[in-house]
């Protein structure tokens, strides 16, 4: 019996020792090593699910493979497993009801102790300039949507005479020049394109220039005289730039086009990132004529930006719960008793953002017509941009 228990014993061993040189090596290393069987039944899963649940399920993963350092979770590629795009991403975040929420707290009336403290803090972070504000008081300011919308002592920004195209707010450049192919740069080496921007063209009663021609560009729809050009300028407002933005020449506006839409950031950085973004996010178009032909300017929303206010335009209505996309709204200033439209002068009051975001001006001028800025420069409203 002992004789038996020890032969036992033996092949048991033995049987072990050759289990154990017959597995194949495994490397040793720090990573994790996941379950390929197991993940490509999960993944199969996921590719059965409609777009939205995917979108919801998959969504968490994307965010934690970006997050995570070292690539913790590239293995996952290995089993059939692709991340979402950072710009996928970034879109899919509901930055319309983060802006409407941000919307209401800005609404929300602040203690008279507690007003100081919190505007201080925000004139540290985006260094705001106190001292040219009309009411330098911060206890004056109710809520952040007051403070954000604060005005400036009249002599504060004075309107250059000189030029007949001012700057239409605060901000910095990020581009300028000659519209060419109908494209038009949001930052140096990304474009939009112009149609998608401006919106198709509507009937000749609702805008100030005349039918378009079959088969000429966009371009050439816009442009009503011979041997002009088309410009175009774009300046973004930063959260600690003055937020009312006026009229940059004397023109008169004939219409409005509204497009809802996205509220992506539009700060220089996320420009460079995301293609023809000021087409993505909600914006509105007044276009109208100068003494030189057509004339528009466009404010874009963004995000936390959701409120943009027209002074003269009380049907204007912003970031709404619902829309749909790639719908826009059109109404004409022009009718019966004001066969011309709104009269503006340069320098004066035309409407406002919440927080910073873009002015994007675009109008047709003579060749000669020169601007006298530099792409990146910080500029002020009532600053030149150019002239003839």
């Amino acid at each position: 019996m002992p004789g038996t228990g020890s032969t036992r014993s033996t092949g048991s061993e033995s049987w072990r020792s050759w289990a154990w040189t017959s597995r194949p090596s495994l490397p040793v290393t720090g990573r994790l090593h996941f379950p390929q069987l197991a993940l490509r039944r999960r993944l199969g899963q996921l590719s059965c699910m409609s777009k939205p649940a995917l979108k919801l399920r998959s969504w968490p993963l994307a965010v934690l493979y970006y997050l995570l350092p070292l690539g913790a979770l590239r293995p996952l590629s290995r089993v059939g497993w692709r991340p979402v795009s950072r710009v996928a991403l970034y879109k899919s975040v509901p930055t319309r009801l983060l802006s409407r929420a941000w919307g209401r707290l800005n609404q929300v009336e602040l203690p008279h102790w507690l007003r100081r403290p919190v505007y201080s803090l925000y004139i540290w972070t985006f260094g705001v300039n106190m001292k040219e504000a009309a009411v330098e008081d911060l206890h004056h300011y109710r809520n952040l949507s007051e403070f954000f919308r604060r005005k400036l002592k009249p002599q504060a920004r004075p309107v250059c005479g000189l030029h007949s195209v001012i700057s239409p707010s605060d901000g910095k450049i990020l581009n300028f020049g000659q519209v060419k192919n109908c494209e038009v740069e949001q930052v140096k080496g990304v474009t939009y394109s112009l149609e998608s921007f401006l919106g198709p063209r509507t009937p000749a009663e609702d805008l100030p220039f005349p039918p378009a021609v079959r088969h000429s560009s966009f371009r050439s729809q816009l442009v009503t005289r011979e041997g002009n050009e088309l410009y175009h300028c774009v300046i973004y407002l930063a959260p600690g730039d003055y937020h009312c933005f006026h009229s940059p020449t004397d023109w008169t506006v004939a219409h409005r086009r509204h497009f809802p839409g996205s509220l992506m950031s539009v700060n220089p950085g996320m420009a460079r990132w995301i293609k023809e973004l000021f087409c993505h996010n909600e914006r509105v178009v007044l276009t109208g004529d100068w003494k030189h032909g057509f004339f528009s300017l466009t404010a874009v929303g963004a995000t936390n930006v959701g409120s943009i206010r027209i002074y003269f335009d009380r049907d204007l209505h912003t970031n709404s719960p619902r829309y749909s996309k790639g719908s826009y709204n059109d109404f004409s200033f022009v009718t019966h008793a004001n066969k011309e439209g709104i009269p503006m002068r340069k320098g004066e009051h035309l409407g406002e953002f919440n927080l910073g975001s873009t002015i994007v001006l675009i109008f047709e001028a003579p060749k000669d017509f020169n601007f006298s800025l530099q792409a990146g420069q910080k500029i002020r409203f009532g600053e030149a941009l150019g002239s003839l």
